[in-house]
């Protein structure tokens, strides 16, 4: 019986221990291999907080337990990137959640609750942390695929499309257990906080792996911008969610976003330099975004193999 994969775990400690540059390397040739395997890999001891971690889970169940009349008060406002605020799946779609979606903390569009006291400080300080986290890894990322030093740090400087959301995903039924559909994200990467339910599950070779949690970890998977960027040698993984029985599910999903006029396409040091052909037609981030058609009513459909993904920018 053939042995089950895991999606690997690596230690980023040694990026917060000045000098250790031996852990350092260690670490980059993990995530490299994790990278180029599964294009999903998980990180511990990666400056995130335990405690402002189990609070947020708390805060999270406390705020998705309100009346559906109470959540909805936090609506999305007019001229926001996308929608924001809270929003739940109508029932007649095959993916079942419902999610508060924020924007960095002095966004005029941030629509968020004031209850349960102190979740607006606890989502802040969460989003500051994230960013933090994703800025190191942006680097682990670029050095990971040679990139000229610091140049995602220079190209993707503008930190205003990130976005954060609270998620909760209500029990399977006997019938069904879909929670998000197989899809790719279309951004750099994407930092998941899952409570100990699990159902995230990730695609390799026709098989979902689980992402087994584990207290203090964050899974992390790359995105459409890094797959066009190094010409497809580093892949947006496919991945979906599975509810599980009895309980509610809830998870915290940090999208780490170009700006949206920031122009993406094949870089020539994996083109003309190694005498590759590119792969994919360049566009403007929010060009892309636009066609994908996140809006969460046309997000999931019930034909996913329809919805508009990087595919459609591969030159043949």
């Amino acid at each position: 019986m053939p042995t089950q994969m895991t999606i690997p775990t690596i230690d980023l400690s040694p990026f917060f221990i000045p000098g250790d540059e031996s852990g350092q390397k260690k670490a980059k040739e993990s995530i490299a291999e994790a990278c180029a395997q599964y294009g999903f890999f998980q990180i511990v001891n990666h400056g995130i907080p335990l405690d402002l971690m189990k609070q947020a889970i708390e805060f999270s169940k406390m705020y998705f337990n309100y009346p559906d009349e109470v959540k909805q008060e936090c609506g999305s406002k007019e001229g926001a990137p996308l929608p924001n605020g809270y929003y739940k799946y109508p029932e007649e779609l095959p993916d079942k959640r419902e999610f508060l979606l924020m924007f960095p903390p002095q966004s005029p569009f941030n629509s968020l609750p004031n209850d349960p006291p102190h979740y607006r400080e606890t989502l802040d300080e969460m989003f500051k942390y994230f960013v933090k986290t994703g800025h190191i890894l942006e680097g682990i990322i670029n050095d990971c695929l040679g990139f000229p030093p610091n140049f995602l740090k220079e190209y993707n400087d503008d930190r205003s499309w990130d976005f954060l959301m609270a998620c909760r995903y209500p029990p399977a039924s006997n019938t069904e257990n879909n929670g998000i559909s197989g899809h790719e994200d279309g951004n750099l990467f994407t930092m998941v906080l899952q409570e100990d339910t699990g159902g995230l599950e990730v695609l390799k070779d026709g098989d979902w792996i689980p992402l087994i949690p584990s207290e203090g970890t964050l899974g992390v998977n790359l995105g459409d911008v890094i797959q066009v960027l190094s010409n497809k040698k580093f892949k947006s993984v496919t991945h979906r969610v599975v509810r599980p029985k009895v309980r509610s599910r809830h998870s915290y999903v940090f999208f780490y976003n170009l700006q949206g006029e920031k122009w993406v396409e094949p870089l020539p040091n994996f083109t003309k330099e190694i005498g590759e052909k590119p792969k994919y037609k360049g566009f403007y981030y929010k060009d892309y975004q636009n066609l994908r058609k996140i809006e969460p009513t046309t997000h999931s459909s019930s034909a996913p193999q329809e919805s508009f993904n990087i595919q459609h920018f591969e030159i043949c």
